[in-house]
């Protein structure tokens, strides 16, 4: 299955400058796996050293939270919408 993700502007430097790129997987884990192939060294930035989702990223298939639709087992069905959110803190 093919995807869109959408990258944040701190990440695009994996993407050479790219705002969105295609990705390959039919669950989340698979389109990270895609990602990294494509773009060395933005699963790290995504996933922590336990391979799970880093706490202060978000990410979403279409507009649903990961989270809350099976983490990096959540499904990402043709044509989907992959959005990596990192959370953003300050005064």
């Amino acid at each position: 299955m093919s995807v869109k993700v959408r990258i944040p502007t701190i990440l695009r430097t994996y993407t050479g400058g790219q705002a969105e790129v295609q990705a390959e997987g039919t669950v989340l884990s698979e389109v990270i796996d895609s990602l990294e192939k494509n773009h060395p060294g933005i699963a790290a930035r995504v996933l922590d050293d336990q391979g799970k989702l880093r706490r202060f990223v978000n990410v979403y298939v279409n507009d649903d939270d990961v989270r809350f639709e099976g983490g990096l087992d959540a499904a990402t069905p043709d044509g989907a919408g992959v959005s990596i959110i990192p959370a953003v803190a300050g005064g």
